[in-house]
């Protein structure tokens, strides 16, 4: 019992670390702020307003403002697990961050922490405003759906997150873009803006392999929205954790590949 204790201990100890590390680079950096309030909120408005000026109908409103509001809240998440590598690319500490006795489910889970801190602020202040601007209200289906339909968003960043992490380990510095380029793919093909019945067939598959499309059809469906698929909420989360592990595993042989060719030590230099 002692024994198991003192594990847990050193493993939340070591997460723990990682969230300190992102918490102090993100408190130091001015333009991360930019990241929390100035995009997030542009989005939001010029959508909103757009949506405003063409009198679109209340539910259409209702289908827009989940959308948007989704992607700022995911792409603030996601930049959080991306960073817990990237700011070490950036400062050439790449070897250092790996010579520390930690595991990947430390740095993902103490950088998925912050994130998940900074994209619940986002979306907050976004449901907030779209209350107050837009007569919006993102209470209607209730605290356990709106809980179950942000973890999802939660869950659907730390996948995009990982992947920015394990691209970077295969292209090196190349990869970069990847951290704001992802979000925006996935803004064409899950239903943000539209259903995903407007996509060609082939896309439409697409779309049925990322979960995030499966939490918005969830979420929409208070608002009057039928789900296009089956089964949305077991359909996204089954994927959302699938992909977690995978890419976990993914890391692991993208890290052994980037030390055995050295890359590891060219992002260090």
């Amino acid at each position: 019992m002692k024994m198991s204790l003192l594990l847990l201990r050193d493993e939340v100890t070591k997460a723990e670390a990682f969230v300190f590390k992102n918490w102090i680079m993100t408190r130091r950096n001015v333009f991360t702020l930019f990241e929390i309030l100035f995009w997030p909120v542009v989005g939001f408005l010029s959508v909103g307003l757009l949506a405003e000026f063409a009198a679109v109908k209340q539910e259409m409103r209702a289908f827009i403002l989940v959308g948007v509001i989704s992607m700022g809240t995911i792409q603030v998440c996601q930049l959080d697990v991306a960073y817990v590598l990237l700011y070490d690319v950036w400062s050439k500490a790449v070897k250092h961050g790996f010579i520390a006795p930690v595991g990947m489910r430390h740095l993902f889970v103490g950088s998925w922490i912050v994130g998940m801190a900074r994209g619940g602020a986002v979306f907050s202040m976004l449901m907030g405003a779209s209350y107050l601007i837009f007569n919006f209200d993102f209470m209607v289906p209730g605290v356990g759906p709106l809980c179950l339909f942000l973890f999802g968003l939660f869950l659907s960043a730390a996948t995009v997150g990982i992947l920015v992490c394990i691209l970077v380990l295969i292209f090196g510095n190349r990869a970069e873009v990847a951290a704001w380029s992802l979000v925006s793919l996935m803004l064409l093909v899950c239903g943000i803006y539209y259903p995903v019945t407007v996509l060609p067939k082939a896309v439409i598959v697409l779309a049925e392999l990322i979960p995030l499309t499966y939490f918005l059809e969830y979420f929409r469906h208070f608002y009057g929205f039928e789900p296009i698929f089956s089964y949305v909420l077991v359909k996204g989360y089954s994927l959302a954790f699938s992909y977690l592990l995978l890419e976990v595993f993914l890391m692991k042989v993208a890290l052994r590949r980037a030390k055995r060719r050295g890359l590891l030590l060219r992002l260090s230099e």
